[in-house]
């Protein structure tokens, strides 16, 4: 486990010292903050293993906060954020935050999120990704249980999100991302796909769902 501390920028206090118990509690060093501008001056000088930044904070925001960092560093960001609407806007920033939680929210979920983002960026970047390979030229998903043949459309889809493990996409960024002729399509087109594409999979990959869906902000993939 990372000697760094779990930074929690967030201007409530009760829900602050909250969250701080909680992760605590898990065995994390914790630094808490409530200003934005005093959260901006201080990891310009240190270095949290994570970052939980509520985006509406006095001094500075947390999408200034966000695009800060991360013009120097690439240290796990979770937006956290009271209105599930922002979310796609969060999204449509492409700010790079590693995941996103609306308000209101259990902290024994915030944890969980917590230490699943810590997984996956903790690991090396060029590590393979445990159990599934992708072969460009057959448009095939291959696991230990066999390979699935997917559409070119599918496979574009599927190959986007692998990728980028764990990040989160809105289905407009999917849809203008995957077809290479700019055609006009409703965003329901990309649960359609991924609902075939995950009918396909099935026989190979039984009950593990790697494409994720994600409430009021789109899809994601988590490796097995």
């Amino acid at each position: 486990m990372t000697n760094k501390p779990i930074a929690i920028i967030e201007d409530e206090p009760d829900l602050a010292q909250l969250l701080g118990e909680y992760i605590g509690a898990s065995g994390y060093d914790v630094k808490i903050i409530q200003d934005g501008q005093q959260a901006s001056d201080w990891l310009k000088d240190n270095q949290p293993a994570l970052i939980l930044l509520d985006l509406m904070l006095p001094g500075k925001d947390g999408i200034e906060i966000c695009k800060e960092v991360r013009a120097y560093s690439a240290v796990p960001i979770i937006m956290v954020t009271a209105k599930v609407e922002e979310v796609d806007r969060l999204l449509g920033l492409e700010l790079g935050a590693d995941d996103y939680i609306c308000k209101p929210y259990s902290p024994r979920e915030v944890v969980a999120r917590v230490k699943a983002v810590l997984r996956r960026t903790e690991s090396p970047e060029d590590q393979p990704q445990t159990g599934i390979r992708l072969d460009d030229d057959r448009h095939c998903v291959i696991t230990e249980g066999g390979s699935t043949e997917l559409t070119t459309i599918e496979y574009r889809l599927f190959k986007l999100m692998y990728e980028q493990p764990g990040k989160i996409f809105s289905r407009q960024y999917l849809m203008d991302n995957i077809y290479s002729d700019y055609r006009v399509v409703s965003d329901r087109t990309v649960d359609s796909h991924i609902k075939k594409m995950r009918k396909k999979l099935q026989p190979t990959l039984g009950d593990e769902d790697v494409i994720r869906s994600v409430y009021g902000a789109g899809y994601k993939y988590e490796p097995i």
